[in-house]
């Protein structure tokens, strides 16, 4: 979690009875981590927050599926060939999963007309391309293009995209929670002066007290299922919350990378921790200053993780044939390194323009059949 916050209308003390207006009491609702020992917040609400009825749910995104086992390869998927159609959660596509992550793209052309809760995990959402607004019972909050969009598990919200402005969205489902690096903190809990952010850098809800847009039904994401459930009134019914659990947002080039004497690994670019996965930003950077440094990644085999890379911007001087929206999968086993000539040729640049989200897996990514329909074929012997 990121810090503590407080708004609106609370009580002196947590349990205890908070009263509106004529005398009405406030509902206490606590929304915990790991039971009852991890960081919480409570909210309060006009309403029972407990009382919606189980329904039919009105909307879904597919659920990964195995695509038949292959072999042992490197993988290139071209995302620009996904279709950009339907509403933020029905156009979410699973491309590469495992029991700790999915990863999804969705170009989404409209809002939900309803409210989302993944309740089998945190959602991390890339913004490759788009703007618009994040509505939750915490209050709202504004995306815009290279920013990360966290929301915890549970959190009832939905995306509204600007009217006119295309979406790309990378969806990083995290199964086992998702948070800020341990050891960019101190023992407060404060980020610590030589972290690559600072609290300063993370936008948190803009909170207005309760909201009611006319929409009633809930649909909640549980062990691969998605369930209705309807209100008689809104869920927006907040009145004042307080706690360290709640959706952000952080812009990608907020990150403040870092440069060495020689080429520094991809752990010194990690941003965000999940269960079985290091999330790794890297944003356009000075290189490094040996004066016989190769800057270019140099081959390396891993033998440990799986490396999912989702390419942005800018220029990609290890690869060729990638450019924004594509994706490499360079698995546990396999050595993978730069395509012929860009080893040779880094040597002498000072700066990379490159800007691309990557995530290194404990356990071996599985290929679904939407990116069979995507894949570049040719992408395992280009490096010949």
């Amino acid at each position: 979690m990121l810090d503590r916050v407080a708004v609106g209308d609370l009580p002196a003390k947590h349990h205890i009875a908070l009263r509106g207006e004529g005398g009405a009491l406030r509902h206490e609702q606590c929304i915990t981590r790991e039971g009852f020992d991890g960081p919480y917040t409570i909210s309060y609400h006009l309403r029972r927050p407990h009382t919606a009825r189980g329904v039919d749910a009105r909307g879904s995104f597919a659920i990964p599926q195995a695509a038949p086992e292959r072999a042992l390869r490197r993988r290139h998927y071209d995302s620009t060939k996904l279709a950009a159609a339907g509403t933020v959660l029905g156009s979410r596509i699973p491309l590469l999963y495992n029991a700790d992550v999915v990863l999804s793209v969705g170009k989404p052309t409209e809002a939900d007309p309803l409210y989302f809760s993944n309740g089998d995990a945190d959602d991390l959402v890339f913004v490759h391309r788009g703007a618009g607004t994040v509505r939750t019972v915490f209050g709202d909050l504004r995306y815009a293009e290279k920013d990360y969009v966290y929301i915890p598990r549970g959190t009832i919200h939905r995306f509204i995209p600007d009217a006119g402005v295309p979406h790309y969205l990378l969806t990083i489902e995290c199964l086992g929670g998702m948070g800020l690096l341990k050891q960019w903190r101190n023992a407060a809990g404060q980020l610590k002066m030589d972290a690559p952010y600072c609290h300063r850098d993370f936008q948190r809800p803009a909170f207005q007290g309760p909201q009611d847009e006319g929409i009633r039904h809930v649909v909640v994401k549980r062990g691969d299922r998605f369930h209705g459930f309807d209100y008689d009134e809104s869920p927006l019914d907040v009145v004042g919350w307080d706690g360290a659990v709640y959706p952000w947002v952080f812009p990608i080039l907020n990150f403040q990378p870092r440069a060495g004497l020689v080429h520094l690994p991809p752990t010194w670019h990690g941003t965000f921790g999940a269960r079985g996965a290091l999330i790794c930003s890297f944003v356009p950077r000075m290189t490094d200053f040996h004066p016989e440094a190769i800057p270019c990644p140099y081959p390396h085999a891993s033998v440990d993780v799986d490396e999912f890379l989702f390419y942005c911007d800018g220029n990609f001087t290890s690869r060729k044939g990638v450019g924004p929206g594509s994706i490499s999968h360079h698995p546990a086993g396999v050595t993978h390194g730069p395509h012929p000539g860009a080893y040779e040729g880094s040597i002498g640049a000072k700066a990379t323009t490159e800007l691309a989200v990557m995530l290194d897996t404990a356990l071996p990514l599985l290929t679904t059949g939407a990116a069979l329909g995507i894949e570049d074929a040719a992408y395992h012997d280009s490096f010949r």
